[in-house]
C-alpha cells in the first residue's frame, strides 16, 4: 500500500464517509494510481446503479477536501 492509497482510505474513513451519511465499512478504497482512487461500495449503494454516479460526485468533491492530488473516483465492482 502506497503512502497516497493509505491517505486516501483513512480520508474515506475519518471525514468522507462519514460526511455523506455513509457507513465507513461500505466504502473500500481498491486502489490508488495517477490521481484515480478506485472504490468499491457495498450495502445499498452498491445495488442501486441509478445512485451510484450521484454519490461518486459527492465523494469526489469531498475526498478533494482532504487529498487534493486525487481527481477523479471510479466505482468498481
Amino acid at each position: 500500500m502506497t503512502d497516497l492509497h493509505a491517505r486516501v482510505s483513512e480520508a474515506m474513513r475519518c471525514h468522507v464517509a462519514p460526511a455523506m451519511d455513509l457507513n465507513p465499512a461500505e466504502v473500500e478504497v481498491v486502489a490508488v494510481a495517477d490521481g484515480i482512487a478506485s472504490v468499491r461500495l457495498a450495502g445499498a449503494c452498491a445495488s442501486c446503479p441509478a445512485t451510484i454516479p450521484v454519490l461518486i460526485t459527492g465523494l469526489e468533491a469531498e475526498l478533494r477536501k482532504h487529498v487534493p492530488e486525487v481527481d477523479i473516483i471510479e466505482a468498481v465492482g
